[in-house]
């Protein structure tokens, strides 16, 4: 009856502390109606996200503009002077736009290096992205803290400058231009860069850095942000894989580091229709203002020059906290973690309370649950998206009742865990058979010491687990209250790894937060193993996953607000004078059928030129379409001669109709040259061989109608092959074509060029070469037709 009741209040321990883990990691925001003018208003800043984020405003919209001068205004209306920065910017990934940068700058009374507030303002393309959380919530935040610090009337040392930067969404390009262009860079200390890449849940920090982490570990500390969650694994993960925010050029290209602030949950939302202000997590807006005032507060008058270092430490967050402690530790606190267990093993079988027979049995249940848990989950999630084929439709790979799998998993891997126990622990559990979880986690933190440092926090709850067998050991028994005690580390450090896995790199690693649930389940061994009822709990415990697998299943279809993604896209050959519809989509809806019929072709010839995309998805079914009539764009060779050995090209390509986007390709063997767009060099291009991925050699945005003129050269020899891909955004309100309207819960594919006009087209060389005119000028250029050449004037903006 004892064990019964101490195994409840055990359970209650768990989950109120899992409870309040979770809780604590982000504020709760309720109202903050009558918040003073020099404090963070989270409402104030809803306001602002409202203003920002009434539509989509992508690069080359009229509403990119708006938002542009809307920002503008709000800036000037603190008092601050303002300028804008406009060029064009060729970024890393051959993606070239103009970009129109948005500043402003508080002056210090003693600067030496100046403070850095930065996020985009433009929305993503093609999938009517009204940009609330991407990254509204980012220029609101910036807004609302310079706004309410502008008020306080503080006294500060350095300058601030703040940046809304354009074209983020593209390539980086806004952040490439102020950079490597605008005489500030060269000024700043430090960035504070807020991005979103969902609409919910806890924003992560994540710092940006060429050299060691310590000296920006120890500021943030001191800054004293309430609610920092982070930690030094997802530090060395990010540093390891390629990288995609502003910040990151500032740090290759100016080697200037700084701090990301993001938010990833609602990652279905991301980039899509559905990134509006109903979508966003009105607690996720205010965690970005807690954040930043103290920060601002902080670097405002902190020596940035500090903050570099070559050394790099271990740290994490727990409620209220942030730890932290070099690097240097990680291996000796194995070392002394694995001679401490050896110790008390030897200590044990002097008293006769540890036996090897018994220890060595422990490792049967421990990886037997490991494993089959691993692999249910593994092949559970696998036959879940043959059952339910419309996941697939998600491209970022978490669905809306993400949340229900990862808890009906966890639970049907707690539920195998206490089966293997029952079954595999012969007549009861033993602190015997915690020697086998407290080796292998002592045996991974020996890999992590040796290659990801950044995740040697984890050897912090093997320590307490090493506790609890100390306790056994010296007293004789395993004492529950101070194994509950014990088991808040593995809680605090461990348990949110298991939700944080799945929700930032999706549902397929699903069976890692199984794993990860098995090995926390080993750790917290002495309290779930003194339950004398573990069948019935398994039992229990898969009765609950049930629920939640039901739940799931009650929650898998669409709706308003939870749409289906789908896609469609009319491309035009011009040199066939053959149409088609495309789609990237592998389930088709009443919608796509409509256009591409019951029995569509396969699409593979279509994808010779594959658009990048981020998920590299490319077209898999066509239909043919009717031909329209489209304006086509003029081509003139402004240079093309041979020289030596070398075939030299100037190529200008001028829209005659509204466009958004141009791409042209070349084939993969063709060796390009001294390779410009619009004058520019690709940014990190290093030597005269132009480096590309596939067969693309650039992705133009088109603003203001302006051309493209690309210069290169190419062996005499070659044979020029080169292709163009010219797009409009418009297929919806296009009137050449009358598009049925999308369904409620239908919304465009985000990630990937849709709801566009494709004029597809070889690049050949005209028989006479035009003259080379700047891109600001008067130019007279021929408009070609099916039947006549209309010689027009033209004036470029």
């Amino acid at each position: 009856m004892k064990k019964s009741y101490s195994s409840i209040l055990s359970v209650l321990f768990i989950l109120g502390f899992l409870g309040f883990t979770f809780f604590t990691m982000m504020p709760q925001w309720t109202s903050d109606d009558d918040a003073p003018l020099a404090e963070f208003s989270t409402k104030r800043a809803l306001e602002q996200v409202k203003n920002i984020s009434q539509k989509p405003h992508f690069v080359g919209s009229e509403n990119h503009e708006i938002v542009a001068n809307y920002l503008v205004k709000e800036l000037q209306n603190m008092g601050l002077q303002t300028s804008i920065q406009e060029g064009f910017a060729f970024s890393d990934g051959g993606t070239l736009t103009k970009c129109k940068n948005i500043l402003a700058r508080i002056k210090g009374t003693d600067s030496n290096k100046a403070l850095l507030l930065l996020s985009h303002y433009d929305s993503a393309p093609h999938s009517y992205s009204k940009g609330a959380s991407d990254a509204g919530s980012g220029v609101a935040t910036i807004l609302e803290s310079v706004r309410a610090f502008t008020n306080s009337k503080k006294q500060h040392k350095n300058d601030i400058i703040i940046l809304f930067s354009d074209a983020e969404e593209l390539g980086l390009n806004g952040a490439a231009l102020f950079v490597t262009q605008h005489n500030w860079a060269k000024e700043v200390g430090l960035v504070l860069n807020f991005e979103a890449r969902g609409s919910s849940g806890p924003s992560y920090m994540l710092m940006e850095t060429n050299g060691g982490n310590a000296g920006l570990v120890k500021e943030f500390a001191a800054a004293n942000a309430q609610y920092p969650v982070s930690n030094s694994l997802m530090y060395s993960v990010y540093k390891m894989l390629p990288n995609d925010t502003d910040l990151t050029v500032f740090r290759e290209q100016g080697n200037i580091q700084g701090y990301n602030f993001a938010f990833i949950d609602g990652h279905y939302n991301y980039h899509t229709a559905q990134d509006d202000l109903n979508h966003l997590d009105k607690n996720t807006l205010a965690h970005q203002g807690k954040y930043l005032m103290p920060l601002l507060d902080y670097f405002s008058n902190a020596d940035l020059n500090t903050t570099q270092t070559t050394e790099d430490e271990v740290y994490f967050s727990i409620p209220f906290s942030f730890i932290s402690y070099p690097f240097g530790w990680v291996l000796p606190m194995v070392i002394i973690a694995f001679a401490f267990l050896l110790v008390i093993i030897f200590v044990g079988l002097g008293k006769r309370l540890l036996f090897f027979l018994e220890m060595a049995r422990g490792f049967i249940p421990f990886l037997g649950s490991v494993l089959v848990s691993g692999l249910i989950t593994f092949l559970g999630w696998k036959s879940l998206l043959l059952v339910y084929p419309q996941y697939n439709d998600l491209l970022n790979g978490f669905t809306y009742n993400g949340h229900d799998y990862i808890a009906a998993f966890t639970l049907l891997s707690l539920a195998i865990c206490f089966a293997f126990y029952q079954i595999f622990s012969f007549k009861k559990v033993t602190m015997n058979h915690y020697v086998a979880p407290l080796f292998f986690w002592i045996l991974i933190n020996v890999l992590l010491a040796f290659f990801l440092k950044g995740a040697g926090f984890l050897i912090l709850p093997v320590f307490a687990g090493l506790l609890m067998l100390t306790s056994f050991v010296l007293t004789q028994k395993s004492k529950w209250i101070l194994n509950l005690i014990l088991s808040i580390p593995a809680l605090l450090i461990i348990a949110p790894f298991i939700q944080m896995f799945p929700i930032g790199l999706g549902l397929k690693v699903l069976f890692g937060s199984a794993i990860l649930t098995t090995l926390t389940f080993g750790l917290l061994l002495p309290i779930f193993g003194s339950f004398t009822r573990k069948g019935m709990v398994s039992v229990i415990l898969f009765v609950l996953a049930i629920g939640f697998f039901a739940k799931a299943h009650y929650y898998s279809g669409y709706e308003l607000g939870k749409a289906k993604s789908n896609s469609l896209v009319y491309i035009l050959d011009a040199d066939k004078n053959k149409a088609t519809w495309s789609t990237y989509d592998t389930n088709l809806d009443e919608w796509t059928k409509t256009y591409l019929g019951e029995n569509p072709k396969d699409a593979k010839t279509l994808n010779e030129n594959t658009l990048t995309s981020k998920y590299n998805s490319g077209f898999t079914y066509i239909a043919d379409a009717p031909i329209k009539v489209l304006s086509r764009p003029i081509i003139e060779f402004l240079k093309d001669s041979v020289i030596g050995g070398n075939h030299f090209l100037k190529i200008r390509i001028t829209p005659t109709r509204k466009v958004n986007r141009y791409d042209v390709f070349a084939n993969e063997k063709l060796v390009i040259q001294n390779f410009k767009a619009n004058g520019l060099t690709l940014l990190g291009q290093k030597g005269s061989k132009y480096e590309r991925k596939g067969k693309k050699l650039v992705s133009y945005y088109v603003v203001d109608q302006l051309p493209l003129e690309i210069e290169f050269n190419v062996a005499a020899s070659s044979v020029l092959d080169l292709d163009l891909m010219e797009s409009s955004f418009d297929l919806m309100n296009n009137p050449q074509f009358s598009m049925t309207k999308r369904a409620d819960w239908m919304m465009p594919t985000p990630y990937v060029l849709n709801d566009a006009v494709v004029i597809k087209q070889k690049i050949k060389p005209s028989a006479k070469i035009a003259e080379a005119k700047p891109l600001n000028s008067r130019i007279r250029y021929a408009v070609k037709t099916d039947s006549l050449v209309i010689a027009k004037d033209s004036v470029k903006k």
